[in-house]
C-alpha cells in the first residue's frame, strides 16, 4: 500500500461514505494520549492521509500523529479531495 488512509470521522460517518481502503479511527481514539493500537508498528515514515468532513479534525489528528514521530502526513482534508489525490498519484 503507497498510503495508510486514515477517516476520522465518527463510526456513523464512515459509515455512510468513505474513500475506498481507509481505516476509521476517529479523532476522539487520537485525543486520549496513546497511539491507536491499528498504527503501533506502523514504520514513522509511512506516507499516511488524514481526512475528515471539513479539515479540522484530520489537521487535529496530523498533529498528533507528529508527535509520536510521523513524518510523511497529508492532510487530505475531506473524502472528496482524497478521492483526487488518489486519482492523481495512479495517473
Amino acid at each position: 500500500m503507497k498510503h495508510i488512509i486514515i477517516d476520522t470521522r465518527e463510526p456513523s460517518e464512515f459509515a455512510a461514505s468513505h474513500v475506498d481502503g481507509a481505516l476509521n479511527i476517529s479523532a476522539r481514539d487520537f485525543i486520549t494520549g496513546t497511539l491507536p493500537s491499528q498504527l503501533v508498528d506502523v514504520p514513522r515514515d509511512q506516507s499516511i492521509i488524514v481526512y475528515c468532513r471539513t479539515g479540522a479534525r484530520s489537521n487535529t489528528v496530523g498533529h498528533i500523529l507528529r508527535s509520536h514521530g510521523f513524518t510523511v502526513i497529508t492532510n487530505g482534508i475531506n473524502e472528496h479531495h482524497v478521492a483526487k489525490l488518489l486519482a492523481h498519484d495512479n495517473a
